[in-house]
């Protein structure tokens, strides 16, 4: 089925363009991306919630009518907005005005029609939304599945269509062999519940990150700079690793800058899992695109296996592996690859249980490892799996507290002992880093980032979007789900979540998270922060709530157990195949809306390698669109060499002497900033420059041409 979608379906979505101000303010777009469709939602997510005051947008491609017939059109837009249809206008739209709509009809033949629809902004606040109906009917959005970036035959459409149907389809009737014991010991799926369920959640996986799984090699959110950024994390450290692992963190970023791999998040657990396929030639964006989807399968098939044993109930564990690993929080940061990685906290939490009910040191250094795995997929992620094992040992006290607790004090000191020594290479560079630029975060970064109560009813998910919680969006997304929540409350109204000590202790993990994701504006994070070193190192505290998700996953798993008491063993499973379809579709949000990506262009080979070897690629964008760098950090993968550009969550003193004077490239003073700091080599982004700009640069005795492609020219400094 995932084949012939591969195959049959097409590119879905419009062509967008992003501009600051009004289309006659500039000629290139700020933003150019592929949009599912117009909407107030997807332009707040394309400007990061932060749009400039006036902005215009165009969206262009190609409508393709599944029947002939009359059809109307309707734009609700504030401010202005206007509508053509195979060249001919049809809404005209303009003015200032509030969310108003207007309507125009035509008669369309069965078939792809060309189609722009443009908005313009003109200050205060904005709305966006296109709707039609056909020969009179209900009028309802346009669908994603009807919109393509380039002409289609309607057979194509409708084909693409049916396979979406008729991959969910698929989806339910995996899951009901999963949850019919009957049907299991006729597949043998039975001899193999842990590979099935595996199986199950890397399905889910493509589904929830379509059409990622249709051309991993090209479609990426590539429309936010952070997706760009930890390609090239990953590429950097899986290729460090065989050439000089001993300078893992000194990156080629930011030159002439050490350390600077410290800026960011190193994702070594998530470039050991991309580097195989990085060394056999894979692209960043093909590896991203794999690691991005067994993210979500492993983090979700984890949290199944532990609460499968918990419960000794394996529609239990689907129910909250589906919750945990397809939450709110990871479908709304699909570019941060760091996010999707939890796979390990689970287990940690296994470990945890295990090694309170029957303590060694062996199992000690079990909980070490897994401890450790997390961490190393993300700074945060290690911060909040120290907190989560801290408040779940407080949630139990009586296991390692007592006189006879010995043992347990034994594995525990063992624990932090072995984790401290796995974690302390990769912890230095951010000490050193920290003293020697000044990298942490404040207090008052801590509550810029923090949560709000709005937070926790934000989701990406279509059914909740499109019925109440579009009024909630633009925030961090820690909704935990419906599905999850009722559950959750009948393991609670049965005293469940008080009674097991499983459930308490991770009830008792997510209330110290939620707390926590306030930040600053809650009474004790400061004293925290003051004598917590590692809290130092969290600016978007929000994050803490994600660990909601985790609790409620967990005490749904138990509320999945108590819910089997009420129902008849002939009812159970039907009732079961129903609760993991609505767990596994509840938070659906695809098709996402990706961008193409084509490769790096060949001239970045050209490049010579070796000592001396500096590069810079102009324009250079300054501080303020420091986020414009990734393009040249994915651009360096294919040399390697020393860059004078970078973007990260960090910029370092040197990168801001520079900027200025970097800016006025082809000026005299750009090339001396340039010589002084060892730059050997210049991209240049001609498109960018005047015919009048070109013609200097030709005219400079000090720059010599080496090769170009495209509108990318390479030149050496003399």
């Amino acid at each position: 089925m995932l084949a012939a979608r591969a195959w049959l379906v097409p590119e879905r979505g419009l062509q967008a363009e992003y501009f600051s101000g009004t289309a006659s303010d500039s000629s290139r777009p700020v933003i150019a991306a592929l949009d599912a469709q117009p909407s107030t939602a997807v332009v707040a997510r394309r400007w990061s919630g932060a749009p400039y005051n006036r902005f215009f947008v165009r969206w262009f491609g190609y409508l393709t009518v599944p029947g002939t017939g009359h059809y109307s059109f309707t734009l609700t837009s504030d401010d202005g907005s206007a509508m053509t249809i195979d060249g001919r206008p049809l809404i005209d739209h303009g003015g200032l005005h509030g969310p108003t709509p207007k309507t125009g009809g035509l008669n369309l033949t069965a078939g792809p029609h060309a189609v722009v629809i443009e908005l313009t902004q003109a200050g205060g606040d904005y709305a966006i939304d296109w709707q039609w109906a056909r020969d009179g009917g209900d009028t309802s959005q346009v669908p994603s599945w009807v919109l393509t970036p380039s002409r289609t035959p309607v057979w194509r459409v409708v084909a693409g269509r049916a396979l979406d149907i008729g991959a969910v389809v698929t989806l339910v009737a995996v899951v009901g062999l999963l949850c019919l014991q009957p049907a299991w010991r006729r597949l043998r799926l039975a001899r193999y519940p842990r590979l099935s369920a595996l199986a199950l959640f890397l399905v889910l996986a493509c589904l929830h990150t379509w059409p990622v799984a249709s051309d991993p090699g090209h479609l990426a959110r590539h429309d936010n700079r952070d997706t760009i950024l930890n390609e090239w994390i990953v590429a950097w450290v899986a290729h460090q690793a065989v050439h000089a692992p001993l300078h893992l963190f000194d990156a080629n970023i930011f030159y002439p800058e050490s350390r600077t791999l410290a800026y960011s998040e190193p994702m070594i657990v998530q470039a050991a899992i991309g580097a195989p396929l990085l060394w056999l030639g894979a692209s960043p964006v093909f590896t991203y695109s794999v690691l991005l989807i067994l993210g979500f399968a492993l983090t979700g098939w984890s949290m199944a296996l532990v609460v499968q044993r918990w419960t000794g109930d394996w529609t239990a564990g689907l129910v909250a592996g589906c919750v945990f690993g397809f939450s709110a929080h990871t479908l709304t940061r699909i570019p941060h690859l760091q996010t999707q990685h939890v796979e390990f906290l689970p287990m940690a939490l296994l470990a945890l249980d295990v090694l309170l009910r029957r303590p060694s040191v062996g199992k000690g250094v079990t909980l070490a490892l897994w401890c450790t795995l997390q961490g190393l997929t993300s700074v945060y992620l290690l911060v909040i799996t120290i907190v989560v094992m801290a408040a779940a040992l407080l949630a139990r006290p009586a296991e390692w507290l007592r006189r006879s607790s010995a043992p347990a004090l034994k594995a525990l000191v063992a624990t932090s002992v072995v984790a401290a020594m796995l974690l302390l290479p990769f912890l230095l560079p951010y000490y050193r880093v920290s003293h020697e630029q000044g990298l942490s975060r404040s207090l008052n970064d801590a509550a810029q980032y923090s949560a709000s109560w709005t937070d926790y009813l934000t989701t990406a998910a279509r059914v909740h979007a499109l019925t109440w919680s579009a009024r909630f969006s633009g925030g961090t997304g820690l909704f935990p789900g419906a599905l999850g929540l009722v559950l959750a409350f009948v393991a609670v109204a049965r005293g469940v979540a008080f009674r097991d000590p499983r459930a308490r202790m991770c009830l008792v993990a997510g209330v110290v998270c939620v707390y926590l994701s306030f930040g600053p504006t809650l009474p004790g994070y400061a004293a925290l922060y003051t004598y917590l070193p590692l809290l130092q190192a969290i600016r978007a505290t929000a994050r803490f709530g994600y660990m909601a998700t985790l609790a409620v996953a967990v005490i749904a798993g138990f509320g999945v157990v108590v819910l089997r008491g009420w129902v008849s063993a002939r009812a159970w499973p039907a009732v079961a195949v129903l609760l993991v379809t609505v767990a596994a579709l509840e938070p659906l949000a695809a098709p996402l809306g990706l961008t193409r990506f084509d490769g790096i262009p060949p001239v970045f080979d050209r490049l010579p390698r070796g000592e001396g070897v500096v590069a810079v690629e102009v324009p250079f964008p300054g501080p303020r669109s420091a986020q414009f760098h990734a393009h040249a950090m994915l651009n360096s993968t294919r040399n390697w060499q020393p860059i004078v550009n970078g973007y990260s969550g960090f910029q370092p003193a040197s990168f801001y002497r520079v900027a200025g004077p970097l800016q006025l490239f082809p000026a005299d003073e750009a090339l001396a900033t340039m010589k002084e700091i060892g730059v050997s080599h210049v991209f240049v982004h001609t498109n960018q420059y005047s015919a009048e700009e070109m013609r200097q640069i030709a005219a400079r005795g000090d720059l010599e041409r080496i090769d170009g492609f495209g509108e990318i020219e390479l030149y050496s400094i003399r």
